[in-house]
């Protein structure tokens, strides 16, 4: 009996004989047997199922939000109908791609379209990162209120549950799940302080995290270049993430340093691992500054030798070479305070500013000021999202441009932006390298995330500049590492976007195609997928996305999206371990 990806050719016959009624009756008078209906059928399609293997010709037919059967062209039983048809000849049909590191956990809450996401054919995202939507109590609270105030998000929950009640009732057209983020834990325990947390502090710290852990999440995620996450030391991360473990969930980290410090970060992450028996995802790996350019090398040898040696650490990575975050993350840490409050009135500080425009600033080839960045100076930095009104301007200009329009030094401009956006402003930082990017793809150990939020293109979610991932991450990799430069075969690719993130978090029943899981499915022309967003027109959708279905509803039809709600609050179950 031929097989296609572990699914026998019967299996349409069987989904419809497990459909159908009583089958004597049916015998007595075919006319009276009710059809065999299936809510959804996809035909004529290559098949690619996320698990590596080679595509195939075949045909999918769901039944509410499962998969029902799969198999070869025609194969579905001839009494059978369908409710809603996709003919897929000269399409891919895949799982809906899972985005292992986004920040969409308030945005889905302003609006739950989620147009970036859905129209590269992202089913799935998990979110959390640095902070996380738990705990719930006042600090954390506090910390988000700022960022989410213009969105019109309010908290109206107190734990994870509460929070994907609310959610649900919203409304999603994506399916999400949540880390707890290192520094809402530390604001839930200790504060914004950068001190070592007490005995109580530290047991608080842990009873939040199991907590959220035993009502869903995913693990502990920390985000080690911000602060108050990154006051912890090693042994105290790793003693939360032997919460984690406990758990069976996962150690997520954007490490200390993707700079010159990047060997030692992995280091500290591979040790966390040890430490607590948690697997590790290193998340958006990279060498970042020019110094740093060609150390990939080094840095997967590392990972490998880990785990060659049992440890289980794995690595997401953006198809990019320039990073986003705040744009005060050019500020050293002396000139940081551990609250924005406090950091501003560092900034305000006339002692303080000239030592800091003296540590940033620098000379060009043609003697004119610079900026000590990893981008390579100003002219490496774009502003992509200033908050207040009369910055809205520079949106998408390069520092070296807004500082000679405003007639300052880029160091000076920095700093005077910062202050006048009150630290709200976020900046594209060009400071990759393509050779090391490929490296990183060819390791098969890495999947694909886009470290980006929700957007539409109109409303709340619309009104800053964003990096091009935000609506290109997923396409990009079909279009300029599979069909274009041949890094990555697109079996293998489909599976770094689905089974491998699905595997690192314990999604048993998604990122594949088989009878009884989820319906997250994917169709893809696979001669004309690519991005379109660019650094400087970033809200470009992607091209060849045709259709995406979440748990058995369409929620992207002929490339359009239909409105539809069906995404759920996905609960960790464990990784098996």
């Amino acid at each position: 009996m031929q097989r296609i990806s572990g699914v026998t050719v019967r299996l349409f016959a069987a989904a419809a004989l497990a459909l159908a009624t009583t089958a004597c009756a049916g015998a007595r008078d075919a006319r009276r047997a009710p059809r065999i209906v299936y809510d959804l059928l996809i035909t004529g399609g290559r098949i690619v199922d996320g698990t590596g293997s080679p595509s195939v010709a075949g045909d999918l037919a769901v039944v509410g939000d499962r998969i029902v059967a799969i198999g070869p062209p025609g194969n579905a039983d001839e009494g059978a109908g369908a409710r809603d048809t996709i003919d897929a000849r000269g399409f891919v049909v895949a799982p809906g791609f899972i985005d292992m590191l986004g920040h969409s956990e308030f945005r889905l809450l302003a609006d739950g379209g989620a147009l970036s996401k859905i129209t590269q054919g992202i089913t799935t995202e998990i979110t959390g990162e640095v902070t996380s939507v738990v705990p719930a109590s006042a600090r954390p609270r506090a910390e988000r209120r700022r960022e989410i105030a213009p969105w019109g998000v309010t908290y109206t929950w107190n734990d994870l549950d509460g929070y994907f009640r609310t959610l649900e009732e919203r409304g999603t057209a994506i399916n999400l799940g949540t880390w707890v983020g290192l520094s809402s834990l530390w604001l839930h325990g200790v504060g914004p302080e950068d001190r070592r947390p007490t005995l109580a502090e530290m047991r608080a710290m842990e009873e939040a995290l199991a907590a959220a852990m035993e009502q869903g999440s995913f693990g502990l995620s920390s985000g080690l270049a911000y602060a108050p996450g990154r006051y912890a030391t090693t042994d105290e991360i790793a003693r939360l993430a032997g919460v984690t473990a406990a758990g069976g969930g996962i150690y997520a980290t954007h490490m200390r340093s993707e700079g010159d410090g990047l060997l030692d970060a992995i280091a500290e992450g591979i040790a966390v691992s040890e430490r607590s028996g948690a697997p590790v995802l290193i998340h958006h790996l990279k060498a970042s500054g020019r110094g740093n350019w060609g150390r990939m090398t080094e840095a997967v040898a590392a990972i490998q030798a880990a785990r060659d040696r049992g440890v289980d650490v794995m690595a997401s990575v953006y198809p990019y070479t320039a990073s986003s975050t705040g744009l005060d993350a050019i500020l050293p840490a002396w000139a940081q305070g551990p609250t924005p409050e406090e950091t501003l009135a560092l900034l305000r500080d006339p002692a303080l500013r000239d030592s800091l425009e003296t540590f940033l600033s620098g000379v060009t080839a043609a003697g004119q000021p610079e900026l000590a960045t990893s981008a390579g100076g100003a002219a490496g930095v774009q502003i992509s999202d200033m908050i207040a009104d009369s910055l809205a301007r520079y949106e998408g200009m390069r520092l070296d441009a807004v500082a000679s329009a405003r007639g300052q030094s880029p160091a000076a401009a920095l700093i005077d932006l910062l202050v006048a956006d009150d630290l709200r402003s976020s900046a594209i930082y060009f400071s990759m390298d393509e050779l090391d990017l490929v490296t990183a793809l060819r390791q098969p150990w890495t999947m694909i995330a886009s470290d980006a939020g929700a957007r539409e293109l109109d409303g709340p979610l619309s009104t800053d500049t964003p990096h091009p991932r935000a609506f290109g991450t997923f396409p990009r990799i079909l279009c300029r590492y599979v069909r274009e430069q041949g890094v990555l075969t697109l079996e293998e690719a489909v599976r770094r976007m689905t089974s491998l993130p699905a595997s690192r978090a314990g999604l048993a029943e998604r990122g594949a195609l088989g009878r009884g899981l989820y319906a997250d499915i994917v169709v893809f022309d696979p001669a004309s997928v690519c991005d379109r967003a660019t650094f400087e027109h970033p809200e470009r959708i992607s091209v060849g996305i045709e259709h995406v279905i979440v748990n058995g509803v369409a929620v992207l039809r002929d490339g359009t999206p239909t409105g539809e709600r069906p995404g759920r609050g996905l609960r960790f179950r464990g990784t098996g371990r």
